[in-house]
């Protein structure tokens, strides 16, 4: 009944609040890694990172189908929505690596740190000034909200993730910490 609850609420949200708690949870994932990076398990690792790469998929998708074309036709600063196009799609190509990539190879590591390190940037450009403009151009956020959570919702069910799963590798991350210590 919890994850119906959850989905109800997630449901209401507009479409910056469904983006920043997005945001949040990446960030998350990625101090997750970096707690891991010296002397976490290599299993571990792999797992946060795949977790990353599909939230990743998951949230560029609703942002480049969705959100982004929804914002471009309301602000005037083409300049802003093409920035955030291309720096998707240097991060698609880190991920990409990832993706073929072993824990192991020499730059695994130093991959995971610099997606981190332009999800970061992309993220403070987003927040700071993208939603800024959106709001003030006044883009119906509810229903922009709705349309990417049920996309979000699809794309989710085609990758076989769910909040459930999200949740539990969560859950498992931070009872391995606890039995560490």
């Amino acid at each position: 009944m919890a994850s119906t609850d959850a989905s109800a609420s997630a449901r209401e949200q507009d479409a910056i609040a469904l983006l920043k708690s997005d945001h949040k949870k990446v960030k998350a994932l990625f101090s997750e890694f970096d707690k891991l990076k010296d002397d976490g398990a290599n299993e571990d690792k792999a797992a946060i990172v795949a977790q990353i790469c599909k939230e990743f998929e998951i949230h560029t998708a609703i942002e480049e189908e969705i959100f982004y074309p929804a914002v471009r036709k309301a602000i005037e600063d083409s300049d802003l929505m093409d920035e955030a196009l291309v720096e998707h799609a240097g991060a698609k190509d880190l991920v990409a690596q990832l993706e073929d990539a072993a824990v192991d190879d020499d730059l695994y590591t130093a991959k995971v740190t610099v997606l981190g390190e332009q999800i970061d940037h992309h993220v403070k450009e987003e927040e700071s000034s993208m939603f800024p403009k959106a709001q003030k151009a006044k883009v119906e956020m509810a229903a922009l909200g709705a349309k990417m959570t049920q996309r979000k919702t699809a794309l989710m069910e085609e990758m076989g993730v769910s909040d459930d799963d999200a949740e539990q590798e969560e859950s498992t991350s931070k009872t391995k910490k606890t039995a560490k210590r």
